[in-house]
């Protein structure tokens, strides 16, 4: 019986703080009262008699004049949502006083992401003024702790009322929880413990997985050591541990810190998704996704970093990157991707912490001790996770190497049997066609003895032939040059002897080195093949004759076919045509007929020639040629 009275009281008491706010209404205030069976006592604003001041401009003696009396209340509906950064918010605590407490007393805020609060405290008649908020320096506060406190005074009888001014470019979470300094002590030493767990299993993963890239050189564990980082300094500036420890004179660097690390942790959470998931080959429309949340993340973070500093803090939107690679990871091991299902367990989680998170930070649901840690235990079950996807994905692709080690060894087994089998075939197929060709080679042994026999006697009828062929090319060259040197020959008669300038080339080749070349440059005797026709290299210069080279019909303009004609007219009894009748029968300008046969007629004057023959007329110089 008398423990189920203790219990009764006990809820009594715990549910003494709202019945009081509902009993005292909106004008009502309430008062904390040391008692030493209680140690800790928490109130939202809810459950706070405050004012907010839209002017920005009041002052404590304003608040503390009558016509305010009015106005402090408490006001159950509000809440952090409702809190406006354009207005200042007055905070009344009353405090009883008991003297006889065994016990030191404080309060204490738990938003470490307030900018100013000014405490008004009271001392004798009037106030003593203390600043606090992450605007201040950290070693300016009364206790070298992450969150801000007042000690209490209860030295003497009566109620204390202490006044707190409250500012913030972010919405604030204003709760003050009034405990005993044992309380306090205790719960500080638990939290700092369990800080110092969770950040320090952040650095020990991380170096791990840093080593691991060191060794493997894969750019996914870099991104994901970024990633931790990042994750460990974000939740360091949530929890005022960075303010403390990293930049404590520096409390600028408070809020733009906080947006940054957790712009970072979006980034390489993105990039560390993008690779571990293979999204550019498993699923692209996902991974060009991705750059757009990039750019738009950076846009945004820009953003608040220069123009709108709310930009910088958790918003809801904050979901969409993690609800994305929580569904990538989903798609890609839907779709066989077996290293993804640790993957999706880890973003799973991850997701709701982010989700729950950004729910308490903007009131959606009620605060509470488990909730607002929700990010940080997210955060330690998804990097235990993740470090396990990592391991599970090496020993996936090792089981893999292995299976197709095997799969290699056993085909190699095969192979080899195939190839003793195929040795084997190979080797008797070679012995039969050796002796094949060994019984071919005998017959080709007899042939070519056969051939032998036959080359010499068709060397004996080639000799026989070359010499019938130098008999009829002599009569040829003897018919030709009576051809050419009768002088009643005609056009007709003329063009079936040289038709067109290839035959007429190759005669001039034929009369200009019958008796050997001789290289007009260095006289050397030997020449090689040009890749013109109807020319000749000297073997020795490189100096390059053509069959024109020498004679009369060197650089004309006219076609040689016709040019041979008019040379021959020359000499033969069509000497007597006219200028019009050879240029109506050649096709040719009176003046080009003329001019070459004055050339012609001119080399003849200049040997001396009276009675002129064909080959007189053809070789400009036939006494150096020859």
């Amino acid at each position: 019986m008398t423990k189920l009275c203790l219990r009764i009281l006990s809820i009594a008491l715990f549910m003494l703080p709202y019945v009081a706010a509902h009993v005292y209404g909106q004008s009502g205030n309430y008062t904390f009262q040391i008692n030493d069976q209680l140690d800790e006592r928490i109130y939202a604003i809810d459950r706070l008699t405050f004012y907010e001041d839209e002017s920005n401009e009041m002052e404590l003696e304003d608040i503390l004049s009558p016509k305010m009396a009015a106005r402090l209340k408490i006001n159950p509906d509000f809440n952090k949502h409702q809190f406006s950064t354009n207005k200042t918010y007055w905070v009344k605590v009353a405090i009883q006083k008991t003297p006889g407490s065994k016990k030191n007393w404080l309060l204490e805020f738990y938003d470490q992401t307030i900018d100013e609060i000014t405490a008004y405290i009271p001392v004798g008649n009037g106030f003593k003024e203390i600043l606090l908020g992450d605007k201040a320096p950290f070693n300016d506060r009364v206790f070298s702790h992450k969150n801000f406190h007042i000690p209490v005074e209860n030295q003497s009888e009566g109620t204390d009322t202490y006044y707190f001014k409250i500012r913030s470019s972010q919405k604030a979470d204003i709760r003050i929880a009034f405990r005993s300094y044992n309380r306090f002590i205790y719960y500080a030493l638990n939290e700092y413990f369990l800080y110092g767990i969770f950040y320090g299993m952040i650095l020990i993963i991380s170096l791990y997985n840093g080593l691991i890239y060191l060794a493997i050189k894969e750019v996914k564990y870099l991104y994901y050591v970024f990633y931790l980082l990042s994750v460990g300094t974000f939740a360091a500036c949530v929890d005022g541990i960075a303010f403390q420890y990293l930049w404590p004179s520096r409390p600028e660097w408070n809020q733009p810190a906080s947006g940054l690390f957790s712009f970072l942790i979006i980034v390489f959470a993105l990039l560390f998704s993008t690779h571990f998931l293979n999204l550019q080959r498993r699923f692209p429309s996902m991974h060009r996704c991705f750059h757009i949340l990039l750019i738009a993340k950076t846009v945004l973070f820009t953003l608040g970093l220069t123009f709108f500093p709310v930009l910088l803090e958790i918003q809801i939107y904050d979901i969409v990157p993690f609800f994305l690679i929580l569904f990538s990871s989903i798609y890609v091991w839907v779709k066989g991707y077996s290293v993804a299902r640790l993957f999706v367990i880890a973003y799973g989680v991850l997701f709701v912490g982010v989700g729950l998170k950004a729910m308490v930070h903007t009131a959606i649901i009620p605060h509470s001790t488990v909730l607002y840690y929700s990010l940080h235990i997210a955060f330690l079950v998804e990097m235990l996770l993740l470090t396990l996807a990592l391991g599970d994905r090496v020993k996936i692709l090792k089981d893999n190497r292995d299976r197709a080690m095997l799969r290699s060894l056993r085909q190699a087994e095969t192979n080899a049997k195939l190839k003793e089998k195929v040795n084997r075939e190979l080797e008797q197929r070679v012995n039969e066609r050796t002796q094949e060709l060994a019984h071919k080679n005998q017959l080709l042994l007899e042939f070519n003895q056969q051939i032998l026999e036959k080359d010499e006697e068709i060397k004996r009828i080639n000799a026989l032939l070359d010499k019938d062929i130098w008999k009829l090319k002599s009569q040829i060259r003897e018919n030709l040059q009576a051809r050419i040197t009768n002088k009643r020959m005609s056009y007709a008669d003329f063009t079936k002897i040289f038709p067109d300038s290839s035959s007429c080339l190759r005669y001039l080749e034929q009369v200009k080195w019958e008796n050997g070349f001789s290289c007009k440059t260095c006289n050397h005797g030997k020449f090689s093949k040009s890749s013109k026709i109807f020319h000749r290299r000297c073997s020795r210069c490189g100096h390059i004759e053509s069959a024109t080279a020498g004679t009369v019909f060197h650089g004309i303009r006219l076609p040689i076919e016709k040019a041979f004609y008019l040379a021959y007219t020359v000499i033969s009894e069509h000497d007597k045509l006219t200028l019009e009748e050879l240029s109506k029968l050649l096709d040719l300008r009176v003046n080009a007929i003329s001019s070459f046969r004055v050339k012609v007629k001119l080399q003849l004057e200049m040997k001396g020639i009276h009675q002129p023959e064909w080959e007189d007329i053809v070789l400009e110089r036939s006494h150096e040629l020859n």
